[in-house]
């Protein structure tokens, strides 16, 4: 199987995320008491998505604020970035970049804030014990 550039993988991946959006903002009637109806929009469950190239990792989902968001890794220059897009109407509509960063520094951490109830130094003398025949 041929593998695409990694632009057009990714311009896909974004083209399904914004798409998804869309249909994330179909309009919908709903009833009131006085039996009238009003358009709310209507929202369909929540989902989280991912997928990945080798070079890029893309993964979709749904933020506390009912927004859409995108993170992309890039594999290989060990970047980050997250994206947040708002749906509704033309006004309200947007893709807004939230924050990128490198992370090759980040993934050599043994620990930060972590919570476990074993640090990594301390499994590490774990299990150099083990190996030393403790």
């Amino acid at each position: 199987m041929a593998m695409m550039p990694k632009a057009t993988t990714v311009s896909l991946l974004v083209a399904g995320f914004v798409g998804g959006l869309c249909a994330n903002s179909i309009v919908g009637a709903a009833p009131t008491q006085g039996g009238g109806t009003v358009s709310v929009p209507y929202q369909m469950p929540a989902y989280a998505t991912g997928d990945s190239n080798g070079a890029m990792i893309a993964v979709t989902g749904v933020d506390l604020t009912g927004s859409s968001v995108l993170y992309l890794v890039d594999t290989e220059s060990k970047q980050l970035a997250c994206y947040q897009a708002t749906g509704g109407s033309s006004s309200t509509q947007g893709l807004k970049l939230i924050g990128a960063r490198r992370i090759d520094l980040d993934l050599q951490l043994h620990g930060f804030r972590d919570k476990s109830e074993y640090s990594y130094r301390d499994l590490e003398k774990q299990f150099a014990g083990l190996e030393e025949g403790e």
